[in-house]
């Protein structure tokens, strides 16, 4: 079961499986049909202030990732995490985000912890 993360602004692939937006902002530009996601996730997007420290530094990815991964483990973070995790056990799974940066993106960190949790960690 893949965990993939593409940019909002990448066409959707035929291998994308379920979309998900993981986002707390729409990503500028882009219309709901060319998104082409199955739900839109907000609430699992990184806190206002913590998005705004960050400033997609990748200088402070490795606190910003400390930070993240503790705000995933509060409410409601917590309860959509695992609802994203239990779409993820049931096939193809790609997580969409604005972001320019990939590598240092909420997206990374939020598949990092899926695919933890379906080999049994976390």
């Amino acid at each position: 079961m893949p965990v993939n993360i593409k940019r909002a602004y990448d066409k959707p692939g035929a291998h994308d499986g379920i979309r998900i937006l993981v986002d707390g902002l729409w990503p500028r530009g882009v219309g709901k049909a060319d998104l082409n996601i199955s739900t839109w996730e907000k609430a699992i997007a990184p806190s206002k202030a913590l998005r705004t420290w960050y400033g997609h530094d990748s200088a402070k990815w490795a606190e910003f990732r400390t930070r993240y991964r503790k705000e995933l483990e509060e409410s409601p973070r917590r309860e959509v995490l695992e609802r994203v995790i239990a779409m993820a056990r049931q096939g193809t799974l790609t997580l969409v985000f604005g972001a320019r940066d990939a590598e240092h993106s909420n997206a990374a960190v939020i598949a990092e912890l899926i695919r933890s949790r379906l080999k049994g960690g976390y």
